[in-house]
């Protein structure tokens, strides 16, 4: 368990200081690279890239920028690292593309008519392909570099009617099963064999071995417009889901297993939030006044709360979870990069003999110190 004192405290810093490509409707990040969908069907990458001028922090650029065959909105993009993979949903299709060029898979048909998408959420916590962390780890020496595991990557597609299992791996994507499930999906997560789903009413859990289904929680508790309230479903751990419900007057936040029992305690939020991510043992919301609010998973109780940011005009924040970590510029290495008095050993022996061991000692210490400062891998939650 991580201990709270030794987490430095959140804190918000740009990475791209404009995107004009149109309006970002989702984006990842990996390692030293960024990928954005937009509006217009845009699909952009960008690549963390040193200064020259060792005065300045290093900075994202556009690394390349390519165009969906539909020129629809992106409305979701996911990460696939441990096969080098990223899965687009556009236009109700799913297509595959590779990482990190975003090339599209040839000879690959979309899957189409789907509701939402649910890659195992633990098969996307494993190790990155070795491809991928030679990248990553060449900007940042925090990155597992622990072999990637190409074994297939367990995902559910769901339609109008049907839940519909697939395997993904890096040569193709092969079809499974079928599950009937009735219509209105909207949102859905997977760990393991349980798949947690939500249409705009309640939450439900399909046990995917036996195709048992039973229903959760209701989204909210009270009549409200349609479309307002979203829902949102969080994995915790592979056994363990976070689902949102709105009372009327505040959100609670409840802890249920695969089985559907309740665990933990109940987090609880003025208003409903806008995002929620984790990254355990703190969950950050982001409510509809541009607060953000950090808890405690553990103890259900808030650690932190940051102000509000300016976004300008129109600016429709939201958190994101990227559950690899990237790397953000950092001027601590920078900063630790000062000059030191060293004693020397001259002859004559002018001044008095400084001992060698204790010479050596003091640079090794500084040495050590300013590799403990590289640039630090954000927590894996960005905004």
């Amino acid at each position: 368990m991580v201990n709270p004192l030794e987490v430095p405290p959140y804190f918000l810093q740009p990475l791209i200081s404009s995107i004009t490509a149109g309006t970002v409707t989702c984006a990842q990040a990996f390692g030293s690279e960024i990928y954005v969908g937009c509006s217009n069907g845009e699909l952009l990458r960008y690549a963390l890239h040193p200064d020259t001028d060792p005065t300045k922090l290093d900075s994202y650029a556009l690394l390349s920028q390519q165009s969906h065959s539909s020129g629809k909105q992106i409305d979701e993009l996911i990460l696939v690292p441990c096969i080098a993979r990223a899965l687009i949903l556009c236009d109700r299709q799913l297509h595959i593309y590779t990482l990190p060029s975003l090339d599209l898979i040839p000879n690959t048909k979309p899957v189409r008519n789907i509701e939402a998408l649910a890659v195992d959420h633990n098969h996307l916590q494993r190790p990155a392909a070795t491809s991928l962390t030679t990248r990553a780890t060449s900007t940042s020496t925090n990155f597992s570099t622990e072999r990637g595991k190409n074994n297939a990557v367990d995902l559910c597609v769901i339609k109008r009617s049907t839940i519909a299992m697939y395997s993904l791996s890096e040569e193709k994507l092969t079809y499974a099963r079928e599950i009937p499930f009735r219509p209105g999906a909207i949102r859905a997560q997977r760990s393991g064999r349980h798949l947690c789903i939500a249409t705009a009413d309640i939450y439900s859990v399909v046990d995917l071995a036996t195709a048992q289904m039973f229903e959760l929680l209701p989204v909210t508790q009270v009549e409200v417009t349609p479309g307002t309230i979203k829902p949102h479903i969080i994995v915790i751990s592979p056994s363990e889901f976070l689902l949102l419900s709105w009372t009327g007057g505040s959100t609670l936040g409840l802890f249920v297993t695969g089985e559907g029992d309740p665990v933990r305690g109940t987090l609880e939020w003025p208003a409903y939030p806008v995002s929620v991510c984790l990254d355990f043992p703190y969950l950050a919301t982001l409510l509809p006044n541009g607060t953000i609010e950090v808890h405690s998973v553990e103890t259900q109780t808030i650690v932190q709360v940051i102000p509000a940011p300016d976004f300008g005009e129109g600016g429709r924040p939201g958190l994101i979870s990227c559950l690899a970590g990237y790397a953000a510029p950092s001027s601590e290495c920078r900063d630790k990069m000062r000059k030191v008095k060293v004693g020397l050993v001259r002859s004559g022996n002018v001044a008095p003999k400084m001992d060698d061991d204790k010479v050596h000692e003091g640079q090794n210490e500084k040495m050590e110190e300013v590799e403990n400062e590289k640039d630090a891998d954000l927590p894996s939650v960005s905004i």
